[in-house]
């Protein structure tokens, strides 16, 4: 079991910057990619940001340039560093990662952010 805990999300002004953090607890040995996902009201679920164990980060097209996804595997933490944010940012932010073939989720962070 893994267990996943978002933080770091709030209501913030258009331009602003916000640090997302993921902490990972519990079997996390067999941690592989971790990513960041996210839920505007009335969409889907999608893919932001994605950090392999080996291999190329993956960013949305509507957030290249803007976020960086970052690891410290010391402190089994993921972040998500949100930069020049604008409204059609505003959603829940959700930590996942995969163990063993399992998915877990986190229950997710609400990012605002006002024009």
């Amino acid at each position: 079991q893994v267990q996943l805990v978002e933080s770091g999300g709030g209501l913030v002004q258009a331009g602003d910057s916000l640090r997302l953090t993921c902490t990972a607890s519990g079997d996390t040995l067999c941690i592989s990619a971790m990513g960041w996902y996210r839920q505007a009201p009335g969409r889907e679920r999608e893919l932001v940001a994605d950090l392999p164990s080996g291999g190329s980060t993956y960013y949305a097209d509507s957030v290249k340039g803007r976020f960086t996804i970052s690891r410290d595997n010391a402190k089994n933490a993921l972040y998500l560093q949100m930069n020049s944010l604008k409204t059609e940012d505003t959603a829940v932010y959700y930590c996942h990662t995969s163990s063993l073939g399992i998915d877990y989720w986190g229950k997710g962070t609400l990012v605002t952010v006002s024009s």
